[in-house]
């Protein structure tokens, strides 16, 4: 049958449901899809799309997320297609939402990734599995939240994604509220992912610098190279899917940042 549902763009997405042939541009959503029970139903992924890597050995790659192959989506047939604003370019899905059915999240905040994980299992008919998973991310996250208050952890940090030029993580991203869950403030005030020097996390008295795992793959000769500018700075590795995939990762996310939170304070 026949089904409408509403994106987090606003847009109505009409699908026969539950749908059969998912095509996922997503990482973090597609981990969601296979850890809500799909398999056979998803013909579709990215080639960032890694985690469950068995499952990814086996599907079609249908680009990266922000350079699809609109070809070999269009001869995969699908009947819904699940992306994401801030990941997908807004060409791409035009171009796709013309010929199929395309579902797109929005997200910023941990409430919307829980939202997100809630709508995408009505979509795909798994609603009482997302529903768990979201019981053990709200509780796992209020926890940590109230860890991080009972050892009066302030940690004045920045967030790494990329370098050369270094970019950070701003205010209004998921990772800015994971920051701040868990008991670190983000001295970068700018919006989204501004350009970032050296000079000017020093001036910010940064304490903490983070380098993530993702998009840009810092390593060990990074810290080397910043420790130079940034002396007084503890400068730290860090695996960026647990600080910015918004879906079922989150589940595993708890328990990476009780841990990280025991040098915080």
């Amino acid at each position: 049958m026949q089904k409408t549902f509403v994106d987090q763009m606003g847009r109505d997405v009409v699908i026969n449901y539950p749908p059969k042939k998912i095509i996922s541009v997503v990482p973090s959503q597609t981990e969601l899809l296979f850890d809500l029970g799909l398999d056979r139903e998803i013909v579709g992924l990215t080639k960032f799309c890694i985690h469950p890597i068995e499952k990814f050995a086996e599907r079609t790659k249908v680009g990266g997320t922000k350079k699809l192959n609109i070809d070999l989506i269009k001869a995969l047939e699908p009947d819904l297609i699940i992306g994401n604003k801030e990941e997908n370019t807004q060409a791409d899905i035009e171009e796709l939402a013309e010929c199929f059915p395309v579902w797109m999240s929005d997200i910023y905040t941990l409430d919307d990734a829980m939202k997100t994980i809630g709508q995408i299992g009505e979509l795909v008919n798994r609603e009482p599995e997302a529903a768990y998973l979201n019981h053990l991310i709200s509780a796992g996250f209020s926890d940590l939240k109230t860890l991080a208050a009972q050892h009066q952890v302030d940690k004045k940090v920045a967030y790494l994604i990329w370098r050369k030029p270094f970019m950070a993580a701003g205010k209004n991203t998921f990772i800015d509220e994971v920051l701040m869950i868990n008991g670190m403030s983000n001295v970068i005030m700018e919006s989204r992912y501004p350009e970032v020097s050296l000079a000017e996390l020093k001036t910010a008295n940064c304490e903490m610098l983070l380098l993530s795992s993702e998009p840009y793959p810092f390593s060990e000769k990074h810290i080397a190279e910043i420790q130079q500018e940034l002396p007084d700075t503890k400068i730290q590795l860090v695996d960026g899917e647990m600080f910015s995939w918004y879906g079922s990762r989150l589940v595993k996310a708890v328990q990476y940042f009780f841990e990280f939170q025991k040098q915080l304070y």
